[in-house]
């Protein structure tokens, strides 16, 4: 099936139209309305510096249910000692900041995190939608994780480490808020080791959007961040 072409039209292809590899359509913009559309229907860009945007939907999709959160023993006694100070949109733009640097390259490249993606985002959380969690030492910030929030799913985007666990860390204290507040689940997009140690999994994208309309995400439920 042919990849959609966007335009400036608000809109997008049926998730079941998407490539095999999860691909759904090219073009449009990161506006905020663009952008909270997409993780309503269960899409969501991705794409390298100097590409046009791609619009992804995979089958299956990587989530974290939070009652399924897994902490080994080590992590457990690593949480005991306290070493960070935590906090909530404390630095969200700095979050996203490290998430980028760390994985851009010399000449700019090695991360789909560009500067349209960036500032996008931290237009979605001045606008109520984008969240973060950061670690601290002190005044250094040296792990966080940000997503999307809608109803009562929390799209994770992106997190980083500057020292050892930070980055599990911040998921960790995500995952214990989701469930206290009655999330449904993170969606993690696609798998990674980091992960599924957590206790991420997959599940078949028509699940995926059962779970959607549980957790009120728009259409489902009133364009809100129950974060």
């Amino acid at each position: 099936m042919p990849i959609s072409q966007l335009d400036e039209e608000l809109w997008f292809p049926p998730t079941g139209q998407a490539e095999d590899y999860g691909l759904l359509a090219v073009g449009g913009d990161l506006s905020p309305d663009r952008l909270l559309l997409a993780y309503s229907l269960g899409i969501f860009p991705w794409y390298n510096p100097g590409e046009p945007i791609l619009w992804w939907a995979p089958d299956p999709r990587c989530v974290l249910f939070p009652a399924e959160l897994h902490i080994s023993r080590s992590l457990q006694r690593f949480l005991r000692k306290q070493p960070f100070r935590i906090s909530f949109d404390e630095d969200f733009a700095g979050v996203i900041h490290w998430c980028r640097s760390l994985r851009k390259n010399i000449d700019g490249s090695g991360t789909w995190i560009t500067q349209e993606m960036q500032q996008a985002f931290i237009r979605l959380h001045q606008l109520g939608f984008a969240h973060s969690v950061e670690c601290w030492q002190g005044d250094e910030l040296v792990g966080g994780i940000y997503g999307v929030c809608l109803g009562r799913c929390f799209f994770g985007e992106s997190m980083f480490s500057r020292c050892d666990n930070a980055s599990k860390v911040a998921l960790v204290h995500l995952l214990r808020r989701l469930e206290l507040q009655g999330f449904e689940l993170l969606d993690c997009q696609q798998p990674n080791p980091h992960l599924l140690s957590l206790g991420a999994r997959e599940i078949p994208r028509r699940q995926f959007m059962e779970h959607l309309r549980v957790a009120e995400v728009p259409p489902y439920g009133p364009l809100i961040s129950q974060f």
